[in-house]
């Protein structure tokens, strides 16, 4: 329970900038089992595991820290994934700089963290080579179906937990893959792809149906999928970027976030991108300017910099204290050579058919305003131009207007425009009608969906028995 005291806090070996910019891969590599054992036997086992408090999925970190340290990894799989349906990618992703590493009890106490999602990585890529990650296989076939609109990561964490249970299930969802963001969103060097498709095809094969290049409102009706199913889950997330209004904006050049990763995911599966083809949302030689500084633009900018970009610049309005990313990603786009220009806020574009440069304001921290952030200023007089062939807009998401797109009447939103939902159960203003993830609560985190899907797969076991009993009387 000392061993931390002695024993440094030791990351698995990160491939240098100059290799891992030339591909998608991964940049860290795994663990070895005698080096697992090792970071994992660095747990304290304290009283109080904020680690665990600070998961949204509670999971029992402690616990399957300790099994890998005692050698019992098969065990230690298990613990690790009773409360968390896709564990290889939360180890992969989820940014535990900002919740369970740091929120470590030693980290506090000045010891360095234990590296929670790299032993996480590791042992649910050692279960999956070993076959410990089983098949669904429910105990009984339930009459039941369950209509779940959207395969990102709440829609299918729902319909891993509704599908154990023997509940029928169809996901609907307008792509050609499964997975939502986790497929076409997070570039292969945070996850490769081969991750997410052997659990979609583990949930196929455990008698999921997929009907996909289906959009709800065009292809099929809402009203359709309520009426075919028992009870129907909104799992759709925000897709709908949050839209820069100023001079220019509307300029050949000037992208969104979500179709450049899209469209560079694509390539990456081998798909035919014309939009890549042409240049229109390829990097290769181009000087590029990403807007943000939350994870979408961490991938932006590390992307444009595999893509061949000739220069790689992320403007974000406040410094580098302030900024929403994962500070670990900031640091990795550095390595690979992106060059970060704190306190700068976009006024414009030039450029005349395509754009040519930004106008960007220096800004300052001001007052904190309600968040408790330092609010950003303008800087007056203190403009200039920053000169750009791409400028990708990652300034988050927002909602698409469900009930309109739907053509859906008596689905509540909030003023946001999400759907309002119960924040336990996901029950919304529709009977037998629920909602997860960023479509609830607005674009955040994949391990949030995840509980949100997971939750709302429980609310809907319940409604279901209900409805069930009262057909019985």
């Amino acid at each position: 329970m000392l061993k931390f005291v002695d024993v440094a806090r030791d990351m698995p070996e990160k491939r240098a900038p100059n290799l891992r910019t030339e591909d998608f891969g991964e940049i860290y590599r795994e663990f070895a089992a005698e080096k697992a054992a090792e970071q994992a036997g660095r747990c304290s086992q304290c009283g109080v595991p904020y680690c665990q408090t600070h998961c949204p999925l509670h999971n029992n970190i402690p616990d399957w820290l300790r099994l890998t340290a005692e050698g019992r990894l098969q065990e230690a799989y298990e613990v690790s994934q009773a409360t968390n349906t896709f564990p290889e990618i939360c180890g992969r992703i989820c940014p535990q700089d900002r919740l369970c590493e740091g929120n470590c009890v030693i980290e506090q106490s000045g010891h360095g963290t234990v590296t929670i999602g790299s032993v996480e990585k590791y042992l649910t890529d050692l279960a999956w080579e070993n076959g410990w990650v089983k098949p669904i296989k429910p105990a009984t076939e339930r009459p039941e179906s369950v209509g779940i609109i959207g395969a990102g990561p709440g829609g299918l964490a729902a319909a891993d937990v509704l599908r154990r249970q023997g509940v029928q299930v169809t996901v609907y969802d307008r792509y050609d893959r499964a997975g939502g963001l986790l497929t076409y969103g997070i570039p292969g060097f945070k996850l490769e792809k081969d991750v997410v498709m052997k659990r979609n095809e583990q949930l196929a094969k455990g008698g999921v149906e997929f009907v996909l290049n289906c959009a709800v409102g065009e292809d099929i009706s809402f009203d359709a999928i309520r009426g075919k199913h028992d009870a129907v889950l909104i799992a759709t997330g925000v897709y709908k970027t949050r839209d820069l209004v100023a001079p220019g904006s509307d300029a050949d050049g000037v992208v969104d976030a979500i179709d450049f990763l899209t469209v560079s995911n694509r390539k990456s599966f081998g798909d035919s991108v014309p939009e890549f083809d042409s240049g229109e949302l390829n990097a290769k030689g181009k000087r590029v300017v990403v807007i943000g500084g939350g994870d979408t633009a961490m991938d932006c900018v590390r992307t444009s910099i595999r893509q061949d970009a000739a220069s790689v610049k992320c403007l974000y309005r406040r410094d580098r204290d302030n900024m929403p990313g994962s500070q670990r990603e900031v640091a990795n786009a550095e390595e690979e050579g992106v060059e970060f220009v704190w306190l700068t806020a976009p006024k414009g574009f030039e450029g005349d058919d395509a754009v040519t440069g930004v106008e960007v304001s220096k800004m300052r921290l001001g007052a904190p305003d309600a968040t408790g952030r330092r609010s950003p200023e303008e800087i007056e007089g203190a403009e200039y131009i920053e000169e750009a062939d791409l400028v990708i807009k990652a300034l988050g998401f927002s909602p698409e207007d469900l009930p309109k797109l739907w053509g859906v009447e008596g689905l509540e939103v909030t003023r946001w425009g999400t759907v309002r939902a119960d924040v336990t159960t996901g029950k919304t203003s529709l009977d037998g009608v629920y909602a997860a993830g960023d479509i609830v609560r607005g674009a955040s985190l994949v391990v949030w969906a995840i509980r949100d899907g997971r939750d709302a797969a429980e609310a809907i076991l319940e409604y279901l028995s209900g409805a069930a009993a009262v057909a019985a009387e």
